[in-house]
């Protein structure tokens, strides 16, 4: 189904709020529902491009809610080497097995997320040149497989940070990430496909409301209720991983 103008507008609208809510809550992991559920209705490059702005103004409202959160140490060691997994992403896109490769972190962060909803009690804490790692294969799972988030929330999780302070963090990190994305998707045109600047703009009130629904849930619950949902989207990430990566 190839829906167009008002059509894909009203479509989109409901997958943002659902989506805008998953992000309000821990700062990540949007792109899970947002983009199998849109390409439901309209073709693959045109989500992708709906959805990249969608979610860089939705970036833009979580990160300016509480600035002071984030922990820019972090954020300045893995935005660096961030930059280098999307160039490394992008030159080994054409010439990996991409079919084996999602599969294979699929199994990485499914097995990860497992582990941390058997886990009892607070994960050991990793020193920050784990950063580094993190923002490379975030770059570089983002650029090749569209899921550059579980690896930076990984890291943050055991950071021993705050629900505050890993929601902005991993959200300011993702503005960077998402800002990345939208200059390749200018470089190449997909952000000048007819209708998307329109359908984005129906779209981002809803996943804003959706933000500001999901920040009021978030600020009467534990931080171990927030980790346990960072660690549920991750089992989702990594079991959409392996399915795409099977299928």
């Amino acid at each position: 189904m190839n829906l167009e103008g008002a059509e894909a507008a009203l479509a989109l609208a409901p997958i943002a709020f659902l989506a805008g809510f998953i992000q309000g809550l821990t700062g990540f992991g949007s792109a899970l529902v947002s983009i199998p559920l849109a390409t439901f209705f309209v073709p693959l490059p045109f989500a992708l491009a709906v959805f990249a702005i969608v979610d860089f103004a939705n970036g833009l409202r979580l990160g300016l809610e509480n600035p002071r959160n984030a922990i820019l140490g972090d954020i300045a060691r893995m935005v660096p080497m961030m930059i280098v997994g999307i160039v490394t992403g992008t030159t080994l896109l054409v010439n990996l097995p991409r079919q084996a490769s999602l599969t294979a972190l699929g199994v990485f962060v499914l097995g990860y997320a497992l582990y941390s909803l058997a886990r009892r009690g607070a994960p050991a804490t990793v020193s920050r040149n784990w950063a580094f790692v993190a923002g490379f294969c975030g770059g570089l799972s983002g650029t090749l497989f569209g899921a550059g988030g579980p690896p930076y929330a990984i890291y943050l999780s055991h950071r021993s940070l705050s629900k505050e302070k890993f929601r902005a963090t991993m959200t300011l990190t993702t503005i960077f990430s998402i800002g990345l994305r939208l200059v390749a998707f200018a470089v190449t045109g997909l952000l000048m496909q007819d209708g998307v600047w329109i359908t984005a703009a129906a779209a981002i009130p809803a996943g804003l409301f959706a933000i500001y629904f999901a920040s009021k849930i978030f600020r009467a619950v534990s931080r171990e209720m927030v980790m346990r949902w960072v660690a549920v989207l991750l089992l989702a990430s990594g079991a959409s991983l392996i399915a795409r990566g099977l299928g």
